[in-house]
């Protein structure tokens, strides 16, 4: 056990784990925060975005928009409000847009968006506290929306339910689509993710979009692996959501989410630094406290990175801690090992010399090897 006046190196509350990021926007941000707290991160952005200025579909609901001005304009994420006008001002409309929307009342879902909309110098009639869409279609209904024309700007998806409630109040909606997903150009990243997350490589998926989230379980439909990847998600694999909008794909197939307080990048962050570390197995082994995590172990909070090999043989050890685990269990716990039971000891030998105490397992002779579990903990367990 290490000194007390010597403390344990230092590092971050996700050192030792892996955390995959499907976004495509502000994707390099959130590796870096991750990164600066220990985490490994696979990137695999799921969607691409189409530019604005190369969308018919935007440029056909802005001319619509100036020829007739909606009574109210509902505003979703500040990138796609500001990306509307400068795609505006990109085909000469931009003045004329704003002309009209000078004169609408303009609904901001939260304060980016609001900051985004006095840029263009515009101001919003209200906007939740809350930062959720849906109470701003509470609001709606609850004045009213009959023989209104509303002007909806998408963000990312169609937003069915917010769109069809408002017109089945009797509003004419008008769709402002600010930039479409579509699927990446090289989807080799989402593979390798999709693999990790089968494999339990990785610990955590982060999401911060509803159709990248819907985006990955298409693309596991595609390669035949989506039930491998929803037993994933549903038991080994933290599925990590910026916010409930986000989730829904992931939860319409029954996979819980964790989401922060606040549908912000940094909060997220912090959330998974909470979840991890509390997920991870502890365990009093020989005297010292070993926990173990995706691709590190901490022994007595020093952090002691462990080959892919010796992490399947120390999870295997560690579902029966104290009990002895045969070599052909053991065997079998090895990826790709065959038959030779050699390849066991080759991986144990390297697994003692990563942790840097070899009396963490013990081997018992011609049956296999143990956790030495101390004895509190050994009769806990064995009563179990």
């Amino acid at each position: 056990m290490y000194d007390e006046q010597e403390q344990p190196p230092e590092h971050g509350p996700l050192a030792g784990f892996t955390v995959g990021v499907t976004a495509a926007r502000r994707a390099d941000e959130l590796g870096a925060l991750l990164e600066r707290r220990g985490a490994a991160v696979l990137h695999a952005p799921a969607l691409r975005i189409v530019p604005l200025a190369d969308d018919s579909e935007l440029l056909a609901a802005t001319k619509d928009i100036i020829g007739q001005a909606p009574d109210i304009a509902v505003a979703t994420t500040a990138i796609g409000f500001r990306g509307w006008v400068e795609a505006a001002d990109g085909w000469g409309l931009g003045e004329d847009l704003l002309a009209r929307l000078r004169g609408v009342r303009i609904l901001a879902r939260g304060p980016k968006v609001k900051g985004a909309i006095r840029a263009a110098g515009l101001t919003e009639e209200w906007s939740p506290a809350s930062e959720s869409l849906a109470e701003v279609l509470d609001r709606l209904l609850e004045e009213g929306v009959d023989g209104l024309r509303i002007a909806v700007q998408l963000h990312g998806e169609p937003l069915p339910g917010f769109v069809e409630s408002l017109r089945a109040g009797g509003a004419e909606v008008v769709g402002v689509p600010v930039y479409r997903w579509l699927p990446p150009e090289d989807l080799g990243p989402v593979d390798r993710l999709i693999d990790g997350c089968v494999a339990r490589t990785l610990d955590a998926v982060t999401f911060t979009s509803a159709p990248a989230a819907a985006s990955l379980l298409s693309r596991a439909g595609e390669r035949g692996l989506l039930d491998d990847l929803l037993a994933a998600l549903g038991h080994d694999v933290l599925s990590a959501c910026v916010g409930p909008v986000t989730a829904l794909p992931l939860q319409a197939r029954g996979i819980d989410t964790v989401q922060p307080e606040r549908f912000r990048l940094g909060p997220l962050v912090q959330l998974l630094c909470r979840e991890l570390p509390a997920r991870a197995r502890a365990l009093p082994v020989a005297g010292h406290r070993v926990e173990i995590r995706g691709h590190a172990v901490l022994v007595d909070g020093a952090l002691r990175p462990v080959p892919p090999a010796g992490m399947s043989l120390l999870r295997a050890l560690s579902r029966r801690p104290g009990w002895v685990v045969s070599r052909a269990e053991l065997l079998r716990a090895l990826p790709g090992a065959g038959r030779d039971e050699h390849a066991v000891e080759t991986a144990m030998a390297r697994l003692r010399s990563a942790l840097g105490t070899p009396k963490l397992i013990q081997t018992v002779v011609k049956r296999g090897y143990r956790l030495a579990l101390d004895p509190v903990a050994e009769t806990k367990y064995g009563e179990g």
